[in-house]
Parts: structure tokens; C-alpha cells; sequence
């Protein structure tokens, strides 16, 4: 099983449909009121512009589930708070997550398996 997953090939097909005409623009800039909060407070600046609006506001926020994170599962964390879980837990799932805080833009850019099963 691969430790992680990236999704930039469906991510593609979904922008060039955009641009097709075939997805709505309604479709894909459709992110949740908590998410844009989490990418605005959270979210870390990727310095790329947004492929839909081109604004200068794409943002990763990244997201961990796992049956045993207790009070983490579900919840939206930074960097340090990812390595301290990682440390803790044998494994967990982590999503990350772009969004534009513009044009509400979000897509699923990568998932992966941490925990001390998974280091090294």
C-alpha cells in the first residue's frame, strides 16, 4: 500500500472541464464556510496563484483521522502538531487539503499514512 497519494491528475481533468464549459464554476468553488476559516487562520501560503480566480491566495491546510487520535481525529493542525502525533500514534491518516479564500476553489491535493508505523 503507498504511503501517500497525490491527486494533481484528477485535478487536472477537473480544471480542464472547468475550462470546457462541462463543470460549473459553482461545482468546484463550493468550500466550506469552516474550511475557508481553517485555510485563512491555519493554512499555510503555497506562493501559487489560484488556478481559478488567479488570485494570490492559495492556502494547504491539512487534516489527520485515525481511530485512536481521540480528540485530534478530525481536526485540522499545523506542522509541529502533525510531528507531535506522528511521534504518539502508530498510524493515522493525513489529507491535505488547497483552498482559495477568494473564490472558495478547494480540491483534495494529497493524502498519506503517518505515524511511527510510517516513519523513516
Amino acid at each position: 500500500m503507498p504511503r501517500e497519494i497525490d491527486y494533481s491528475l484528477a485535478r487536472r481533468a477537473v480544471l480542464r472541464d472547468l475550462r470546457r464549459g462541462a463543470v460549473a464554476r459553482l461545482d468546484v468553488c463550493d468550500a466550506h464556510p469552516e474550511l475557508l476559516r481553517a485555510g485563512r487562520n491555519l493554512g499555510t501560503v503555497t506562493g501559487e496563484t489560484c488556478p481559478v480566480c488567479d488570485s494570490a491566495e492559495l492556502r494547504l491546510v491539512s487534516y489527520v483521522y485515525g481511530d485512536r487520535l481521540k480528540h485530534a481525529n478530525g481536526r485540522c493542525v499545523i506542522d509541529a502538531e502533525l510531528e507531535r502525533l506522528g511521534a504518539a500514534h502508530d498510524e493515522f491518516s493525513h489529507y491535505v487539503v488547497e483552498v482559495c479564500l477568494e473564490c472558495s476553489w478547494n480540491y483534495l491535493r494529497r493524502t498519506s499514512l503517518l505515524g511511527r508505523r510510517h516513519a523513516g
